[in-house]
Formats: structure tokens, C-alpha cells, sequence
């Protein structure tokens, strides 16, 4: 899934790589996904993308917005794979979106479980996308410890209950941080998925703040997590302590069993030794 990582590792790939490129062609769906979300008709897409320049990219949150001159985007959000292929690479008989290039190669848009490819002009009337382009990155020094208790304290006046995951990864209070990066977030600060935040003391919310910053950053920094895979297809440097890959494995903190279970609409993994509820 698109997060934080991915999207800024995917956004700086394309700039480097594609700036500079037009479309040639732009090929619709060869298979029908029913969950994949279009801005408007996808068929009127050839007629706003065609043509265009590829500006740069950059990932808000958990979008990847690529620009092209006149002001046109294409905006991707949460399942969708993009990959580039060389000139040389064999067509995928399965795809939601395949754009050909000036340059000889192709960007392929697929789509696992769900996902958004919106192609628009200006800006896109959707509350997420817009929350992503202003709230502060947890990447930035603007994303700061008073920030994330001001974001705390509301939370818990207008939900007093919330969970750890509920107050992180739900309504992108944080953009790009999501379900998959949330794992090792709560496993670093030795926090658990189900926990109120209300129970949090002082030491365990700055504990948390702490997680936030220091662990999206190193998994930026090393490419994405090892469970994604980048433009080219290759797996992000930065290996998961908690994931679908290793939640079979022993805690690698305790040496425990690691539960996985679901909760708030995706599967948890943590360590009931070490994170207790």
C-alpha cells in the first residue's frame, strides 16, 4: 500500500527519471476493477493526459501526485503499483492504467485490492488529497512534538476511547501514516494497537512522538519497506520487524510469539509481552 515511505521514494525516482518525458499514448483497462476509484470518466483521461510534459512528482502523505505542464495531475493513492518498464520490456496482459512515453518506456498503473488514479486539472475535491497537500509532513521539522500533542488532546476530546491504531492511522490525522508503517511505529514504542491513548502517561505519548519521526524517517531513508516495491519493481531497504513477512517469527525483541489478528479494518502485529494492553 502507498504510505509515507513509498510515496516520497516513488516521487523522487520519477523526477529523476522521467522529468522532462510526454505521453504518447494513454491505454485504458484491460481488466475491470470495481475498486478502483476514477476522478470522472477514465475514457475522458487520453484527452487531459495526452501530449502533456511530465514535470516532477511528489508524495503528499499517502498520494503520489505526478505533475504535467498545464497544470494536469495524475494522483495515486492507496493500492495502486506503479511501475516503469524500458523500452525493451514485454506489455503486462493485466493493468487499470498503461501510459507510453517520449522516451521509449512505459508506466504501468495496477491495482491489488483497491485504489485511487485520479487524472485532473488544478485541484482535486477530495477531503484526503487536500489533507495531505496542507497538514505538516512527520517528515518536516514543521511536523513537531506541540503539533502531535495538539493532534493528541483532540483526539481525545472528540473520541475518548481511541486506540493507539485509531488515533494514528485512521482519518489520516498524519498523512501517508498508515496500517503498514503503523506496525513497527506502535512495536518501537513498545505500544499496543488496542490501547487507549487516554491510558498513555506523559513519558509513553513523547515515546510515541518519537517513533513517529524516527521510524518514518528511517524507512524514507532506506527506500520504503522491504513489503513494497519501488518504480523498478525493487524491494525497499528498510526491513519490517513487524509485517505480513515476519509476524511468524519470533519478537525480535523478546524472542516471544508475535500475534497477528484483525482490528479497525486491517491485521495487527505485536508482541503481547512487549506491548502490552
Amino acid at each position: 500500500m502507498l504510505e509515507l515511505p513509498e510515496t516520497t521514494t516513488l516521487a523522487k525516482q520519477i523526477t529523476r527519471t522521467l522529468a522532462g518525458q510526454s505521453i504518447t499514448g494513454l491505454f485504458p483497462a484491460t481488466n475491470v476493477h470495481k475498486l478502483t476509484w476514477f476522478t470522472g470518466d477514465p475514457a475522458d483521461y487520453p484527452a487531459l493526459l495526452m501530449g502533456r510534459k511530465l514535470l516532477r512528482a511528489d508524495g503528499h502523505g499517502a498520494f503520489l501526485d505526478i505533475l504535467f505542464d498545464d497544470d494536469v495531475h495524475l494522483a495515486l493513492s492507496d493500492g495502486v503499483m506503479l511501475r516503469y518498464h524500458t523500452p525493451d520490456s514485454k506489455i503486462p496482459e493485466r493493468y487499470q492504467l498503461l501510459a507510453t512515453l517520449s522516451g521509449g518506456g512505459f508506466l504501468v498503473c495496477t491495482v491489488a485490492m483497491y485504489g485511487g488514479i485520479q487524472a485532473f486539472r488544478g485541484t482535486l475535491d477530495n477531503p484526503y488529497y487536500r489533507g495531505a497537500l496542507t497538514k505538516p509532513s512527520p517528515l518536516t521539522p514543521d511536523f513537531d512534538e506541540r503539533l502531535f500533542d495538539e493532534l493528541f488532546a483532540a483526539t481525545l476530546r472528540s473520541k475518548p476511547t481511541a486506540s493507539a491504531k485509531a488515533f494514528l492511522a485512521t482519518e489520516q490525522r498524519i498523512p501517508g501514516l498508515g496500517n503498514g508503517v503503523l506496525q513497527d511505529i506502535l512495536f518501537v514504542a513498545r505500544i499496543n494497537p488496542r490501547r487507549r491513548i487516554a491510558t498513555l502517561s506523559p513519558d509513553e505519548q513523547h515515546t510515541l512522538f518519537t517513533s513517529v519521526k524516527e521510524t518514518l524517517a528511517a524507512m524514507t531513508a532506506q527506500g520504503g519497506r522491504d513489503t513494497e516495491r519501488d518504480l523498478f519493481g525493487t524491494s525497499g531497504g528498510y526491513r519490517c520487524l513487524l509485517s505480513k513477512a515476519t509476524w511468524q517469527q519470533p519478537c525480535p525483541q523478546c524472542g516471544g510469539p508475535i500475534t497477528k489478528e484483525p482490528y479497525l479494518g486491517g491485521a495487527v502485529y505485536y508482541c503481547p509481552r512487549c506491548q502490552a494492553n
